[in-house]
């Protein structure tokens, strides 16, 4: 169930990443409108793939697709 769960939140991250430079977490998460833990369990799912990176720049987490 938790694995079906990420890859589908996976995507909705990977659609609202795709054609932007990235975006602070926040941002992301007010797009997304997904909880925390959700948001979270996604981020794991797309850097283990690969699909994502995510640095800490001015304090805040930015994550964009590589």
């Amino acid at each position: 169930m938790l694995k079906e769960k990420a890859g589908e939140t996976a995507g909705k991250i990977w659609n609202v990443l795709n054609g932007t430079e990235g975006m602070p977490v926040k941002q992301l998460k007010k797009q997304t409108k997904l909880i925390d833990k959700d948001l979270y369990l996604a981020f794991g799912w797309l850097l283990r793939e690969g699909k994502i990176s995510v640095e800490e720049v001015e304090g805040e987490l930015f994550v964009k697709l590589v």
